[in-house]
C-alpha cells in the first residue's frame, strides 16, 4: 500500500483567557477530580464516550477516547508540572480514526483575583501532515474552556 498523505508540521500557539466567580481551589478541582472533569470535559449532544482514564499526578497519563458523528478522537496526556491551586502543564497527542494529528504542550494557570480566579491557558502545537490546524485546535479548545466556564459559574 503506497502512503499518500503529504508529511508536514505546522506550529501554533494560542492563548485563551477566561474570569471566573470562584475560587482557584474550585477550578482545580475541575481538573483534579475525574468525576467533576466529566461533567464540562466531555463531548456534546452525540458524543459516544469510549475510553476513559485519569492519573492526576507528575507524570500521570490521561486517556480520553469518544465518537461523533463516525470519528473517532482519542486524546492521550500526559501530566509534567503539577501545582496545586495554581498551575497544570501537560503534553498530549491527538489521533482522529487512527491518524496522529497533534502533540502540544498545554498550560493552565489560576490566579486569585478580588471576585474569583483569572483562568490563563496557553497551548503551542506541532499540527501534523493537515489533519489539523492552530486555528481549528483553538476553535476546538474555546468551546473546551466555555465548557468549563459555564461548569464552573454553575458552581458560583
Amino acid at each position: 500500500m503506497t502512503d499518500t498523505v503529504t508529511r508536514s508540521i505546522n506550529h501554533a500557539q494560542f492563548t485563551i483567557e477566561r474570569e471566573v466567580p470562584v475560587a482557584p481551589a474550585v477550578v482545580f478541582q475541575a481538573f483534579a477530580d475525574p468525576a467533576v472533569k466529566a461533567k464540562w470535559f466531555g463531548g456534546e449532544e452525540g458524543w459516544e464516550q469510549g475510553e476513559v482514564s485519569v492519573d492526576f499526578e507528575v507524570g500521570g497519563r490521561e486517556i480520553n477516547e469518544g465518537t461523533f458523528h463516525e470519528v473517532t478522537s482519542h486524546f492521550v496526556a500526559t501530566y509534567t508540572d503539577i501545582v496545586v491551586n495554581e498551575r497544570l502543564v501537560y503534553t498530549y497527542d491527538m489521533w482522529l480514526n487512527g491518524s496522529h494529528i497533534s502533540t502540544s504542550v498545554a498550560t493552565w494557570e489560576f490566579e486569585p483575583t478580588t471576585t474569583g480566579t483569572k483562568l490563563t491557558l496557553v497551548e503551542f502545537g506541532a499540527h501534523l501532515d493537515g489533519f489539523d490546524t492552530g486555528a481549528q485546535r483553538e476553535e476546538g479548545t474555546l468551546g473546551l474552556v466555555d465548557a468549563l466556564v459555564n461548569y464552573l459559574v454553575s458552581q458560583a
